[in-house]
């Protein structure tokens, strides 16, 4: 449900709702939302101590009973004209109001109201504040002045009032500032006011009080209890004068505002730290980073900012779900500020997402940060086991130090983002410091995908091509598949690898194109090998998940088929198990219409996320492909080989078929036959070649 305040643009956030309730939870007045029929919808806790009532009977009352029954028969048409033309109404404008509570008493009210729309419909946002004892207090006030308050009086109000000489000692005490400060008015009595001060106030030059000057008007201030304890009140300094208008004291008129500085508190809390970890959010870090880089400045000291991003992240959210995500980096967050509490100065920071910011204080120039970061990410990224679920997982982190690597919080973060990609792109699990170069790196990032985008818009000048690897099955030794692998060779950039250029078109939004063109040009590639071989064969195109959403993709997949002429189960689709999860009816719908037409569904680089063999059999999956990093390890590790085994008798279990990827010896082949894998695709039978080379590499591998 989204809202909107009349004449404002729509509320955005993660919910508006949610922000909008927590925040009318957390005013420290009493907060109701107003249908235009008089229904109460939405109240706070505020609002059941006001009337009395508890939030359900609230919600089913209508705005009149909670009006004197001598006001009610106007109400209905002002409510009315109200809705018909709503404005923003302040705080105490209009004539004297009343609340009525549960237990029929009345109390004097202030309200402010406030026109908000949800979900088109409108509604009243109404600020109730009972100020019944405001009121009181402010005609003790005026009764202090004329010198005429009665002694029953004080000792009645609820309000603290002492009475002060007008050098500020005190005189009398009335019982509430008793039971505010703990102490016995004979305690108190000629003593300073300043005993009960948590804060300073300003003096004369011989010291005595210049309560003079507080001029009568309400402040926040701080009173300290006989045991310590210290309580903010709302204060107000009142001159006592005789007749001919000589100053002969003070009244010091106070009143308890624990319960509203929590609620700012609290506000305040909510908007510098993260919702999920409780870290502090980027705000919270700039306002902590604009005053440590002022610090450090004055000193021969460095601060070191460094940017942790979790590796391959997103694969245990698309795997697994979020709620174990979310568990996870509720772990990492905790264990980040455990090892950073002894430095009280140093701050970790979520940024959002599975970025944390780490800030060290007072480190000596030149000092060798990466022992003490390795130590720290061994003890932070430990193994953990989240609803059964044992999780590993590693960090990438791009450090900078200033003054050298930046001069203000942005520049610190700009960079370390920088050094953080580049720890990804030297194979991640690693740290690298910024260095001036990485501008220049960052730059030609941006060239490059410049530079692809002119390559897709001009594909009859070559530069993109196609290689296809062979698939070999296992039983025959013939080649019975060919997996399509885009290749590009710029005319500025030489040869660009697909590591570098597919992550390119990801964050470029060329993909969907890129991936178009790869799916036709596979297709009427493989008709024609058909043809010259004389056998059919099959084509497998990876897909990205932004290819899926929605059903042009389908379209184009129709299309590409028509065109080619080959049959739809001789095409199959690669991809990762993250779409799996992303939108489940979406996939699955997608992954049905996929199966509908005949076309075959691969999982690929299975086991290099957080793999579940339970989310196949929810989804339409015909074949699995082993990730290489399990294959490559085969003649090596025991325990990799055993997941292979694991892989391939599952996976056949639910009448799979298995392929592996990244063979590279006989070793490996042999070892993966004995175990019934199905087929496999590596060096040790070919790598990517031309579609013309394809039937000479095939006669070479199955003879």
């Amino acid at each position: 449900m989204g809202s909107r305040t009349e004449d404002a643009a729509p509320a955005t956030g993660i919910d508006s709702e949610d922000r909008l309730r927590l925040v009318i939870e957390a005013a420290p007045s009493a907060m109701i939302v107003v249908n235009d029929r008089g229904c109460l919808v939405v109240v706070n806790s505020e609002a059941e101590r006001s009337f009395g009532y508890t939030r359900e009977e609230l919600l089913e009352l209508r705005i009149e009973d909670l009006i004197p029954t001598r006001f009610r028969s106007h109400h209905d048409g002002e409510r009315d004209a109200y809705f018909a033309n709503p404005d923003r109404r302040g705080m105490g404008v209009g004539r004297e109001l009343y609340g009525l509570r549960k237990d029929g008493t009345e109390m004097r009210v202030e309200i402010g109201l406030n026109p908000i729309v949800i979900d088109g419909e409108r509604f009243v946002l109404a600020s109730v504040i009972d100020i019944t004892e405001r009121l009181r207090g402010q005609a003790a006030e005026n009764a202090a002045r004329h010198d005429v308050l009665r002694r029953s009086i004080l000792d009645t109000i609820p309000f603290s009032i002492i009475a002060t000489d007008r050098h500020g000692r005190i005189v009398t005490a009335n019982p509430a500032a008793e039971s505010l400060l703990g102490y016995q008015a004979d305690e108190l009595i000629d003593t300073s006011l300043s005993v009960i001060d948590g804060a300073p106030r300003q003096t004369y030059s011989d010291g005595a009080l210049r309560l003079g000057d507080a001029g009568g008007d309400d402040i926040e201030w701080i009173y300290r209890r006989k045991e310590g304890e210290l309580i903010p009140v709302q204060e107000a300094i009142v001159p006592l004068e005789s007749e001919d208008g000589e100053t002969t004291g003070f009244l010091a008129v106070a009143y308890d505002i624990s319960h509203r500085v929590e609620a700012r508190e609290r506000m305040e809390h909510m908007a510098t730290h993260d919702s999920l970890t409780n870290l502090a959010n980027r705000a919270l870090l700039i306002r902590h980073l604009d005053e440590a880089l002022e610090r450090t400045a004055r000193s021969s000291l460095e601060l070191v900012l460094v940017l942790l991003d979790l590796d391959h992240f997103k694969r245990i959210n698309d795997s697994l779900g979020h709620h174990i995500g979310d568990e996870l980096l509720l772990v990492v967050a905790e264990r980040l500020q455990a090892r950073t509490r002894t430095r009280t100065d140093d701050l970790v920071a979520r940024l959002g997402g599975d970025e944390f910011v780490i800030v060290f204080h007072d480190v000596e120039p030149g000092a060798q940060m990466d022992r003490r970061l390795t130590d720290l990410m061994a003890d932070v990224l430990a193994p953990v086991v989240v609803h059964g679920y044992e999780l590993a997982v590693t960090g990438s982190l791009g450090g900078t130090r200033f003054p050298l690597d930046g001069a203000t919080p942005s520049e610190l973060l700009k960079h370390a983002d920088i050094a953080m990609y580049q720890a990804k792109a030297a194979g991640r699990n690693n740290v690298q410091w910024f260095e001036p170069r990485m501008l220049e790196e960052n730059s030609d990032r941006l060239a490059l995908s410049a530079a692809l985008r002119q390559a897709l818009d001009q594909l009859d000048q070559g530069e993109l091509s196609l290689a296809y690897q062979p698939q070999v099955d296992l039983a025959s030794g013939q080649v019975v598949g060919l997996e399509a692998l885009a290749r590009w060779t710029s005319p500025t950039l030489g040869p660009v690898g697909p590591d570098r250029f597919i992550p390119v078109a990801e964050d470029g939004g060329m993909i969907t194109p890129l991936g178009g063109w790869v799916l036709r040009t596979a297709c009427a590639a493989l008709a024609a090998l058909q043809v010259q071989m004389g056998r059919s064969l099959r084509m497998a195109v990876n897909v990205s998940p932004r290819q899926m959403r929605g059903t042009a993709w389908l379209d184009e997949i129709a299309d590409a088929l028509e065109r080619s002429g080959i049959e739809p189960s001789q095409l199959e689709v690669e991809i990762t198990e993250g779409l799996l999860i992303d939108d489940h009816g979406d996939a699955v719908a997608m992954l049905e219409s996929l199966r509908a037409l005949g076309i075959t569904i691969v999982i690929d680089d299975f086991g290099c996320g957080y793999s579940s063999l339970a989310y196949l059999t929810k989804f339409p999956i015909d074949k699995i492909k082993i990730d290489r990093s399990f294959v490559q390890e085969i003649a090596s590790a025991d325990h990799n080989a055993a997941i292979v085994d694991a892989i391939i008798v599952m996976a056949h279990a639910l009448g799979m078929t298995v392929v592996a990827e990244g063979v590279e010896t006989e070793a490996q082949e042999r070892y993966l036959r004995e175990r019934g894998c199905d087929e496999v695709q590596g060096y040790y039978y070919s790598a990517g070649v031309p579609a013309g080379a394809v039937a000479m590499v095939a006669q070479a591998i199955g003879g």
